[in-house]
């Protein structure tokens, strides 16, 4: 049965501190809102006007999609907003709505032939150009949205806006959060550990996953719980950012950092790869890499290895393979309540006794 709380209401101090909560965090937003016409989107995305960073997916969109999109343009209908961030030099970097664009640039400029449509079928496997020049011009003059966060805002303000944006998005769209909030030798490191050979092999991920740049949010996890957990509020996405931005600071400080972490990654990479027969998945046939399990092995065995350094050479006295597949492992490791600090630690330590003993 729920508990039951009888909660009485907020005192003054109470409302003053929410009120002073809401001042403190509206002083980091500030954005405006514009309209643009198709013609302007297709035209400034030609010219490059608009930057789609690397951050963000690849071109994803199938032809069927692309299709319906266009398909919903010429009918009329409601186009979410556009998000962008306001760059120094004045260009517009893409948030959210890349995709809606490069389907309108490859529409309009590049010849995009749509598939089969639904509710316009006369117009199934068209071009742009073959609509009448009237229906053309009415298509370019049609506006959308777009909501322009300024130069001003600092880094978290742009992080909670692509966050809030990313709501009800898998945890792998964080690694794209922060690639577009923040940027630097860290975030370097971690895009290229993020494509080691070993690991790829070792952590298996559907295509789709691999787009929306899955490896890059467990290496990140990897060094962040690695390094410890202090301040970690059972919230991973702002722990992570947190801790990229000062991850960041500290390797332009001392770029031999690098080095170091790359280095803590091969070692990590090895050891599973020669005690896991598995690696990080569940069987040896899984094209998935459960977080929890990856978690669980990947900072347990590093965990491991820093205190006890033999393990590297030797391997554990008692194989993982006696453990792997327990009852006792797919418990710490389910993704129930995942990211409650206590399940996290309980998975992590449950690797790393069992290596050290």
């Amino acid at each position: 049965m729920a508990k039951i709380i009888n909660f009485k209401g907020f005192d003054t101090l109470e409302k003053e501190a929410g009120e002073q909560e809401i001042l403190d965090r509206s002083k980091r937003i500030d954005s405006y809102l514009s309209e643009y016409t198709i013609e302007y989107l297709a035209d400034k995305m030609k010219d490059e006007h608009f930057v789609v960073p690397n951050y963000q997916r690849e071109f994803t969109w199938e032809p069927h999609r692309k299709s319906r999109f266009i398909e919903s343009l010429l009918m009329g209908l409601p186009i979410p907003y556009l998000f962008f961030w306001e760059m120094p030099d004045g260009k517009l970097e893409v948030v959210d709505g890349s995709q809606r664009l490069r389907t309108i640039h490859e529409w309009i400029h590049g010849g995009l032939q749509l598939d089969e449509l639904e509710e316009l079928p006369a117009l199934s496997n068209s071009r742009f150009s073959d609509l009448l020049e009237s229906r053309q011009r009415k298509v370019k003059n049609r506006s959308i949205r777009g909501i322009v966060l300024n130069e001003n805002a600092d880094d978290q303000a742009r992080f909670d806006m692509f966050e809030r944006i990313n709501t009800g998005s898998k945890a792998a769209n964080k690694a794209e959060v922060r690639r577009g909030a923040l940027g630097g030798p860290f975030i370097n490191l971690v895009i290229e550990l993020s494509k080691n050979a070993r690991f790829a092999k070792l952590a298996p991920v559907p295509k789709k996953a691999l787009d929306e740049r899955v490896r890059e949010e467990l290496v990140t996890r990897f060094f962040a719980y690695g390094d410890g957990l202090a301040g970690y509020k059972d919230k991973p996405a702002v722990f992570l950012f947190a801790y990229t931005r000062e991850a960041n600071e500290r390797f332009e400080k001392d770029p031999n950092l690098i080095q170091e972490y790359r280095k803590r990654f091969d070692d990590m990479v090895n050891f599973v790869d020669k005690n896991s027969p598995n690696g990080f998945r569940k069987s040896k046939t899984s094209n998935t890499t459960p977080r929890v399990r990856f978690e669980a092995l990947a900072i347990g065995s590093y965990l491991a290895f820093k205190e006890n350094p033999a393990l590297l050479v030797r391997g554990p006295a008692i194989p993982m393979s006696e453990w792997l597949d327990s009852d006792e492992f797919s418990n710490v490791t389910t993704s129930d309540g995942a990211n409650v600090v206590s399940k996290l630690r309980g998975r992590i330590n449950f690797v790393r006794e069992r290596l050290v003993a």
